[in-house]
């Protein structure tokens, strides 16, 4: 697979991996940072579906959950040819630091280089909305959400 396919992130969150791990797993916790939906049954097998803007469904299943550690899953849009659900994958670990945890994010599978830098520039912006609820503030409204 070509690296230049791949979207690579690594940010710093002042939050322990237990709270990371229940912001990305719980879907009421999701939906601070993420999503107008979400439906997440964190176990290997288990569904991915996270309405992100209100008009975009991201669908996938989960391959492998390490409770506060990894987690890994299919990756896709509903109604999308070029990357429809489960046709990507999503890996995220979580470092535990002294001051935090260190997210290291991998999304591979994307079908080309218009897709990496869109999905990258996405997950730029929710991962550091994530990072946000972490630390305890408010992101404030998500200028990818369609009304």
């Amino acid at each position: 697979m070509p690296e230049a396919l791949v979207v690579r992130r690594e940010t710093h969150i002042p939050a322990p991996p237990a709270a990371v791990f229940a912001l990305l797993t719980d879907p009421e916790k999701i939906l601070r940072w993420m999503g107008t939906e979400a439906q997440v049954e964190p176990r290997t097998g288990g569904l991915y579906l996270v309405n992100v803007t209100g008009r975009k469904v991201a669908r996938g299943y989960f391959r492998e959950v390490v409770p506060v550690h990894r987690l890994a899953y299919s990756f896709g849009w509903d109604g999308s040819e070029t990357v429809p659900p489960g046709s990507s994958l999503v890996e995220i670990d979580l470092i535990e630091q002294p001051d935090g945890t260190l997210l290291r994010f991998t999304h591979t599978g994307l079908p080309n280089a218009e897709q990496c830098e869109g999905h990258a520039k996405g997950w730029t912006h929710y991962l550091g909305r994530l990072a946000e609820v972490a630390a305890g503030r408010d992101p404030g409204p998500d200028r990818n959400r369609e009304g």
